[in-house]
């Protein structure tokens, strides 16, 4: 019996050692399933060979990760976040992968086994061992594809400059400490100024909404901010909207902190010279930014603040793909990075008055007395009051706005700001300011050669026109350009010298002494000393008359913009606005209110349901394809489509922009609109409809954008 047993004992042991053996068996057939299988006999990385790469193609169908083996020979370079080509659309032919155009990618991880089971293609080359897409600036990049129904590549691309392989030769320098706190300085005319330098001193992330009052001291205040937080041991981060902005800030901060601490982000720079400045930050160097919008993506390391100068400007909205705007994109890097927040600027957008009426962001304001001390006195008057001096007729200016110039003159230079610049004016009726057009092809009518009308399209005369609306037989300039202003106004003031700043010839600073000064919006020279004597507005009808949701916005933030640069009531600096005195935004500028103005834009849009408080999305393309996206996308429970709608012809002579139909197409644009809070369920609703369409090949491309700024 007992003999019985151990042979019984025995067989067990043998089977349970063949058990173990074939277990172990399928271990090691699974795992050599699970490595990537070599290319032509090429010898892979002994750990994690394989590496997960963006490739840089930005269809909405292709936004994922493709799985690449990583040869012997490249592991030590093949690192997440360095620059590779890779063979992009291979295909399998005899067990082997074949084919495919090299495009350009990054790795974003390095994994032991890949889900793909057939033969991975090896990486082409490593263009360079820098590691410039970071984890952190790879989340924010995924962060912002996402809430603009975008691709990661398309972020991607506006994050990270294009390679200068002489910049990364070349070492970036060592850190230096950091900065002793700066002193509060102008701060200390706001009540909570120093309260906020103080906290980012400490490390804190304090957000604020900040009013500015006017004057030019807003790009030291802006300094001092970045300093603060530089001298907490952590990062900063300044975003304005055009070069010569940046140019100022970037000035201030350098006097403050001195060299070697920050760098300044900008076109102007040239390419090499600007990724050069743009490793410095990514390589930790540098632990301060000033820049234009691309900035917004700078890789500071442990960011202490993000700060944003007048979010209202248009520059601020990329127009690549996905066209994100550098307000949200700082909002999220303030979110996700734990960093302190200040949005800035002489007006206030509504925007930004959500953001303090959702306690998001606290004011940060001086008093009324401050205000009142530091702004111009502001006259108004209506564009039908006539001028009773004949010089001011032949300026085209009403009685009180040329008394204005005169009295200006006397003290220092006056501003003119005028809405668009050029000379050829496009002509309306003088009674109701109906535009004149061409009763052949209802194209603008223009003053040509010899003084005869006839259309800027067809070039048919027109010697007897009539406004078709009111019977009117006098016309008038709709809109002046700065130059015709200029020439103008130098034949009424032959004694003084005319200047203009436009986008052609921008001036930086104009100085104290008597001088007509014309400029169109944002182009405005700073005047050397106290500021401008006074300043004329022109036009205003023509600003607040457009057909924008934000129209009313917009010439505010203008205005105050120019008016800004005038010397304070005490040194007796006075605007003078050509608009009808009884309007929202023009009450705004007298009263020098920019966040009353807002906090009822705000309301108001509440109410009809208009952004910011609900979420919009544009969809544009040829009708037939705008109605079939909708149709196929799964919109959120509630959502409303609004359209679609035809979309006016841009005029032949302009020059062509990012949002233009092909030539000779007519376009549509549906609006799509939902509740707060489902902004990321339309974004990727829509987006999940356009890559189906794309892999269908199902019509023509359509394009999709979140939040358009040019709601009529």
């Amino acid at each position: 019996m007992s003999r019985q047993n151990g042979r019984a004992e025995e067989g067990a042991s043998e089977v349970g050692e063949q058990l173990a053996l074939i277990r172990e068996a399928v271990r090691e057939t699974k795992a050599e399933r699970a490595k990537p299988r070599t290319w032509r006999g090429a010898e892979l990385a002994a750990e994690l060979p394989v590496a997960r790469v963006l490739v840089d193609k930005g269809l909405v169908h292709l936004d994922r990760y493709f799985d690449y083996a990583v040869p012997a020979a490249m592991d030590a370079e093949a690192q997440p976040g360095v620059r590779v080509r890779v063979r992009f659309g291979a295909g399998e032919k005899g067990g082997r992968r074949e084919g495919g155009k090299l495009v350009s990618g990054f790795i974003v991880e390095r994994v032991a086994q890949s889900e793909y089971r057939g033969v991975l293609a090896p990486i082409a080359q490593v263009l360079s061992p820098e590691r410039v897409l970071g984890p952190r600036l790879l989340a924010l990049c995924r962060a912002v594809a996402d809430r603009y129904a975008g691709t990661l590549a398309d972020v991607v691309q506006l994050a990270v400059p294009p390679r200068r392989a002489r910049a990364e030769a070349k070492p970036s320098p060592e850190p230096l400490p950091p900065n002793a706190p700066p002193d509060p300085g102008s701060w200390e005319r706001y009540a909570a100024g120093p309260g906020f330098l103080a906290a980012l001193t400490r490390g804190d992330a304090p957000r604020a909404v900040w009013t500015a009052l006017p004057g030019a001291t807003w790009p030291q205040e802006l300094a001092r901010a970045a300093a603060a937080a530089l001298a907490g041991g952590r990062g900063a981060l300044v975003v304005v909207p055009d070069g010569r902005a940046a140019a100022r800030v970037d000035a201030a901060l350098g006097e403050l902190i001195g060299a070697g601490r920050h760098v300044l982000l900008t076109a102007d720079a040239g390419p090499e010279e600007r990724y050069r400045r743009w490793l410095a930050v990514s390589r930790g160097s540098v632990r301060a930014v000033v820049g234009t919008r691309a900035a917004m993506f700078a890789p500071v390391a442990d960011l202490g603040l993000v700060a944003l100068w007048d979010d209202g400007d248009a520059s601020h909205s990329d127009p690549h793909a996905p066209q994100p705007h550098a307000r949200e994109v700082l909002i999220q890097r303030s979110a996700s990075e734990r960093a302190g927040f200040l949005l800035g600027g002489l007006s206030c957008t509504v925007e930004a008055a959500q953001l303090v009426e959702t306690g998001w962001a606290r004011p940060l304001a001086a008093e009324r007395e401050q205000v009142r001390t530091a702004a111009p006195r502001v006259r108004t008057v209506g564009d039908g009051d006539e001028a009773r001096d004949a010089a001011a007729r032949a300026a085209r200016l009403p009685t009180m706005a040329w008394q204005v110039v005169r009295e200006g003159l006397k003290r220092g230079p006056v501003l003119v700001q005028v809405p668009r610049r050029g000379y050829a004016p496009r002509l309306a009726c003088e009674r109701c300011r109906t535009p004149a057009r061409c009763r052949a092809c209802a194209g603008p009518l223009e003053a040509q050669a010899a003084g005869e009308l006839g259309c800027a399209w067809c070039g048919r005369p027109e010697p007897d026109w009539h406004c078709a609306e009111c019977g009117g037989a006098r016309l008038r300039a709709q809109i002046v350009g700065a130059r015709r202003t200029a020439e103008e106004l130098g034949r009424a003031f032959p004694a003084v010298p005319v200047r203009t700043s436009g986008r052609d010839h921008v001036l930086a600073s104009v100085p104290e002494v008597p001088a007509l000064v014309v400029s169109t919006p944002g182009a405005e020279p700073v005047a050397e000393g106290g500021g401008y004597a006074a300043a004329l507005l022109l036009d205003g009808w023509a600003l607040l008359g457009r057909p924008d949701l934000r129209a009313g916005e917009e010439a505010l933030r203008r205005w105050l913009g120019a008016a800004a640069l005038v010397r304070g009531q005490t040194e007796g600096g006075t605007v003078a606005v050509i608009a009808e005195p009884t309007l929202r935004p023009v009450q705004a500028l007298v009263r020098w209110d920019p966040v009353g103005h807002a906090v009822r834009e705000l309301t108001e849009r509440a109410e009809l349901g208009f952004p910011p408080v609900s979420r919009m999305a544009s969809v544009t393309g040829r009708a037939e394809d705008v109605v079939e996206l909708l149709r196929a996308t799964e919109l959120p429970e509630g959502a409303e489509v609004l359209g679609p709608v035809p979309l006016p012809v841009p005029d032949p002579g302009r020059p062509r922009r990012p949002g233009d139909p092909p030539a000779g197409e007519e376009w549509e644009r549906a609006l799509v609109r939902v509740r707060p809070g489902q902004g990321t369920a339309l974004a990727a609703a829509l987006k999940a409809a356009r890559a189906a369409r794309l892999v269908k090949r199902e019509g023509e491309a359509v394009r999709v954008r979140i939040d358009p700024p040019d709601l009529g």
